[in-house]
Parts: C-alpha cells; sequence; structure tokens
C-alpha cells in the first residue's frame, strides 16, 4: 500500500499496533508497533496475507460482522472490541472509507488508557 510521508509517519509514531486492512481483509499495512507484537506470526510479513487465515472460525465470524456493520451506515464507524484490564488497553476497529464516504477497509488499533505522567511539552 502506498502511503504519503505524513500518513505514513504518523502512522507508524503511534507506539500501539495499527494494523489496516482492505475491504476484502487483506493486511495492507501494519505499523513498527504492529510488526514487533505480532512478530510471532511473522511481523512486516503479515503484510499482504488475508486476515481471515490468521484467526479462528469466531474471529472470523466477528470480523465478517464488523465488515457487514462497517457497510451498513457511514455513521458505524467505530467498533469496541475488547478491554485488557490487566494491560490497560482498548482494542478498536475503525472503518477506512474514502472520500466519498465508501468503505475501502478497516484498521485496528489498542489505546492505552493509563494517564501520561510526563510533564506538559516533555518529549516522550
Amino acid at each position: 500500500m502506498e502511503l504519503t510521508p505524513y500518513f505514513k509517519s504518523y502512522i507508524d509514531s503511534d507506539k500501539q499496533p495499527i494494523v489496516i486492512c482492505d475491504i476484502d481483509c487483506h493486511i495492507v499495512y501494519i505499523n513498527p508497533a504492529a510488526a514487533k507484537e505480532f512478530e510471532k506470526f511473522g511481523g512486516y510479513d503479515l503484510v499482504g496475507r488475508q486476515l481471515r487465515a490468521l484467526t479462528s472460525i469466531e474471529g472470523e465470524s466477528k470480523i465478517n460482522m464488523l465488515v457487514e456493520l462497517f457497510k451498513e451506515s457511514k455513521e458505524n464507524d467505530t467498533l469496541f472490541v475488547c478491554r485488557d484490564t490487566q494491560k490497560n488497553i482498548d482494542t478498536y476497529v475503525v472503518a477506512v472509507r474514502d472520500e466519498n464516504g465508501k468503505l475501502i477497509g478497516f484498521a485496528g488499533r489498542k489505546i492505552l488508557r493509563t494517564p501520561d505522567t510526563a510533564e506538559p511539552y516533555d518529549i516522550i
């Protein structure tokens, strides 16, 4: 997937894993945090692979459900997936749409819920 330098830099700077898939569930991009987290599954070699092939039957069913939900309405754009209370991380899947609002894919991302302890404007 061709990413503009601005978009790529922004996605790559996120310290949490981000995985972007096309509408057919092929992994089109993973950021460095995702490559590290999924290293035992191939890391960057996951790009181009079918997400459905990397999950259970239950996981495949949930992927199909979220794609259909995103197709139903432009208002359906973010889906909460789960909370990891031990790591204090929430996982979401967001719709990826073109400039006309047509669904072209989806992205999974994790958000750390632990408040930052840095001082304002500290480099972290």
